[in-house]
Formats: structure tokens, C-alpha cells, sequence
């Protein structure tokens, strides 16, 4: 997928509408890294422009207004968490741009820290999380695609996995199993979703790359785009990504002093193992709307692929 690229004129317009008064000498850095929205560093001025992909350009179909709701995240993740975020300058109501500002340090995989001091930060992460999960918000599901009340987070949540299967098909996606078997493992596992009934803040996308390490510390989660409102245990799908929580004990134990529940009997299992499944599928189809190379293709079906089947066959035993 080609990014959308704007020209210095344009960044201007975009500043001067979210009412950034100009600056001499104000240049724009496209910065590298992530695969969809476009980013660009402001200086002088320590902010960061977020722009998303021309709107003809093939998404999935959770991929809408995700700005909006990236400055959704930012804005509770501090005001309502205390939870160390960029700073939103100026949203715009479209979601066509978001302005924020730019927090310090660099992305955990990038400047990994020394062996000695990973467990203290996995643990802060988890109590960071925690805080993060316990916002409640006004609905269950994508800000954009809000669940009416009475469906519940069974409602929303299969709304959100007919999507992506819908997905699927439409994009004629390799899958390692029929999209039937996993309709019908979903189904058997949807009673277990009725346990869930306040819809909490979750990030989902807390991979190492949305980890900002400055000084020896956590300094920013950055990257909320991908927010919805559910069941906190969505969370522990991306935390260890292509793992399981009981993987990461320094994470459990950090959630559990934030306030988080680390007790996983076999219903919140078989939710894990659903959340799981979600985020692996969103990997293995999204390698067609964005046209990845066949390195990437490769690495999905090596590593997703057998992730996938893991967790489907984890709700077939626990169903």
C-alpha cells in the first residue's frame, strides 16, 4: 500500500486549521515506520501530524475513522488513567489529520533494554494496562461502529469477527483454516462474551513497537488508533504478541497491582483464545488490502498461521 504522501503547502494548510500559528523555517520529516496512516515530524515545534491513507485506498473494514479514535485514546489514557500518551494539540473532526505532540524515547524493539531490567518494565507495562482498562466507556465496539445496548459485548464482538471474516472473502485471503470452522468455533464460544459487561478502554496494539523507552522507563503508549471499547483480557492478545499471558508472569504480576485480573478460569479463556484468533486473522488478511511483499507474506503464514490454528483449537477444547 502506498501511504499518502502531502506536499509543504499542504502540512501548512493542515497546521494553520488546527491553529498553529507559522514558524520560521517549519519543515515536515516523514518518519519511517508503521504501514497504514502517514506521519510526519513538525519542526521546530516537538509535534507529530498524523494523516490517514486516501480514502480510496483498500482497508479492511474496522479501518474507519481511526483517527477519531486514536484521539479518543490519547485524551482518557491521560486525563482518566494518568497513563503516560502523546498530548492531542488538535483533532480534526473529520478525522482527516491528528495533531499531537511528540513524546520522548524510542520504541521498545528498536532500543531494547538490558536482560536485567526487562522484568521491572514488563511489570510497569501490566500496571499500566491495567489503568488503561479500567476507563469504561459510553458502548461496546470500534467508536466508529458503536454496538446498540442491547447486544452486549456477545453482539459487538461478533459484529467485529463477521467483519473481519467478510474481509476475508473479499479480499480472497489464504487462510490456514475454512472461515466456516471458524464461524462455528465462534459460535460455540459466544456464551462465554455474556461475562463481559462494562465496556473497558482497550488499546490493542500493544506490541513493543508501540512502546516508547526513554531513561530507563516506559515513557509514552503511542499508536491508540486501533482502540475499542470491550473486555479488558482483548488486551493480553498484542501484549505478548504471538504468546500467551501465562508467558509473561513480570506482566501478570504488574497488572494485578494496577487493578487488573490475572484469575483466568476457562470461560476467559476461551475469550482469550477468541481475541487471539481476531488479531492473528487481522494480520493474515491485511497483507492483501496493503500489499505486502513476499518477505512479510512469508512471515505470516510461518508465524501467524500456526498461531491461529493454536487458538481456535484452544476454544474447540474448551467448548
Amino acid at each position: 500500500m502506498t501511504k499518502r504522501q502531502l506536499d509543504h503547502a499542504a502540512l501548512d494548510r493542515i497546521l494553520a486549521d488546527a491553529g498553529v500559528p507559522p514558524a520560521p523555517g517549519r519543515a515536515y520529516e516523514e518518519l519511517p515506520g508503521g504501514t497504514y496512516n502517514t506521519l510526519y515530524r513538525v519542526t521546530p515545534g516537538g509535534l507529530l501530524l498524523k494523516v490517514p491513507p486516501d480514502p480510496a485506498t483498500p482497508a479492511m473494514s474496522y479501518e474507519k475513522e481511526l483517527l477519531a479514535g486514536e484521539a479518543i485514546f490519547y485524551r482518557l489514557a491521560a486525563k482518566e488513567a494518568g497513563v503516560p500518551v502523546p498530548e492531542v494539540v488538535y483533532a480534526d473532526p473529520g478525522g482527516d489529520y491528528l495533531l499531537m505532540t511528540e513524546c520522548p524515547g524510542a520504541p521498545w524493539h528498536e532500543a531494547p533494554p538490558a536482560e536485567a531490567d526487562r522484568p521491572r518494565l514488563r511489570r510497569e507495562l501490566g500496571r499500566l494496562t491495567a489503568l488503561l482498562n479500567a476507563v469504561t466507556g459510553p458502548h461496546f465496539g470500534y467508536p466508529a461502529a458503536p454496538a446498540p445496548p442491547e447486544q452486549g459485548w456477545r453482539g459487538a464482538f461478533t459484529a467485529i469477527l463477521d467483519a473481519v471474516l467478510a474481509d476475508a472473502d473479499r479480499y480472497a485471503a489464504t487462510l490456514p483454516v475454512p472461515l466456516d470452522r471458524v464461524r462455528a468455533l465462534a459460535d460455540a464460544a459466544a456464551p462465554a462474551l455474556d461475562e463481559v459487561t462494562a465496556p473497558a478502554l482497550v488499546h490493542f496494539d500493544l506490541w513493543q513497537g508501540n512502546i516508547l523507552l526513554s531513561g530507563g522507563r516506559i515513557s509514552a503508549l503511542i499508536d491508540g488508533e486501533r482502540m475499542f471499547w470491550g473486555d479488558p483480557l482483548a488486551e493480553f492478545a498484542s501484549l505478548n504478541l504471538l504468546g500467551g499471558p501465562e508467558d509473561d508472569p513480570d506482566l501478570l504480576a504488574g497488572y494485578a497491582d494496577g487493578g487488573g485480573t490475572t484469575a483466568f478460569d476457562d470461560a476467559a479463556r476461551v475469550r482469550l483464545a477468541l481475541y487471539r484468533a481476531y488479531l492473528d486473522l487481522i494480520m493474515l488478511i491485511e497483507v492483501h488490502p496493503r500489499a505486502y511483499g513476499p518477505e512479510r507474506i512469508a512471515w505470516s503464514h510461518r508465524e501467524v498461521a500456526p498461531h491461529l490454528v493454536s487458538a481456535l483449537d484452544e476454544i474447540a477444547a474448551l467448548t
